[in-house]
């Protein structure tokens, strides 16, 4: 089969992934072989690819946010045939003290999709069977993908930050995540507060419904309830914190953060204000969101890249020359 495969991480400028031919992946008990129809592009493919998570295989096939059909491995309940898709969360052992207390995003010992298994920048990807999830009719492949990661991790992270409807809700950078978790906001009457760089984001917001768009320096003109952060920035935390009211909570969702500059305790955290963050995703939350997207009809915007171009798909995320998400389809 054919993919783009990650043998040593580097500047994505150096084009790091090399598109060759790689067997296709064997079938193994209690996994499902999948021909995948899309694979949303994610910043932390961006990470993995530059390095800045510590590779954990010598090569490896980027991608979890996978659109694919059951071809080999099916059962009653995921027959061959059946459109599932796969996240970040691969797998976890189910024995540890997070999993056996409802916390398997915790997971003391997770597999995590694209990055200690291969993933869906390919023809052909595997899977464990009981972390896909059935895809409903009304998602199709294309608007599918980004909801994989980028749709369930900012759904998490509305929960994270405990937001309830009718609230201010600020969301500080609008790339991928934030694009779709507006929609959510929307749907629990929730006003959306957007600061984020460059201007082609910022009337994507307005176009989306946020209340109030600003740039990535400038502060909502309202106290808010709650705020999450998208860019991998302190700064972005920081200011993110100093728009938030007494008892507020900011959810950042980031795997991956620069430094964390100095800030001053008691105009910024303190009044029981708080900083969560965001770590991975839960089955549950996969099911819940998928649930809701397709009642609300959710159709996040994406660029389509061939896998051939799986370089220039990154390279457009790292540049935020993209709105919305950029989806891979081989």
């Amino acid at each position: 089969m054919k993919a783009a495969l990650l043998e040593a991480p580097g500047p994505i400028g150096s084009r790091p992934l090399k598109v060759t031919e790689v067997p296709e992946p064997p079938v193994q008990p209690g996994h499902v072989l999948l021909r995948v129809l899309a694979c949303g592009v994610c910043r932390t493919d961006l990470h993995i690819v530059e390095g800045e998570l510590k590779p954990k295989l010598e090569n490896i096939i980027p991608g979890h946010q996978i659109v694919g059909q059951i071809i080999e491995g099916g059962t009653d309940a995921l027959s061959n045939g059946m459109r599932v898709g796969v996240s970040w969360m691969g797998g976890t052992d189910g024995t540890c003290w997070f999993c056996r207390h409802n916390l398997e995003n915790l997971c003391d010992s997770p597999t995590f999709t694209g990055y200690m298994v291969n993933g869906g920048y390919a023809q052909y990807a595997t899977a464990r069977s009981d972390f896909v999830f059935p895809l409903p009719d009304s998602l199709d492949d294309l608007h599918a993908a980004p909801l994989l990661c980028a749709g369930i991790i900012g759904f998490r992270s509305l929960r994270v930050a405990e937001v309830q409807r009718g609230d201010r809700v600020g969301l500080f950078g609008f790339g991928a995540s934030a694009h779709i978790a507006i929609s959510v906001l929307d749907s629990w009457n929730c006003k959306a507060y957007v600061s984020t760089r460059g201007s082609s984001h910022r009337q994507l917001a307005a176009s989306l419904g946020a209340e109030w768009v600003g740039g990535e320096k400038d502060r909502p003109p309202v106290e808010l309830d709650r705020a999450i952060t998208f860019a991998p920035s302190g700064d972005v935390v920081v200011g993110a914190l100093s728009s938030l009211r007494k008892g507020g909570i900011v959810a950042i969702n980031a795997i991956h953060l620069d430094r964390m500059p100095g800030f001053d305790y008691d105009t910024l955290l303190w009044g029981e204000r708080q900083i969560r963050s965001v770590a991975n995703m839960t089955r549950a939350d996969a099911q819940d969101f998928l649930s809701l997207a397709s009642q609300i009809g959710l159709r996040p915007q994406a660029t389509t890249f061939p896998l051939d171009q799986a370089n220039e798909a990154l390279v457009a995320v790292r540049n935020d020359s993209v709105n919305g998400a950029a989806v891979i389809v081989p």
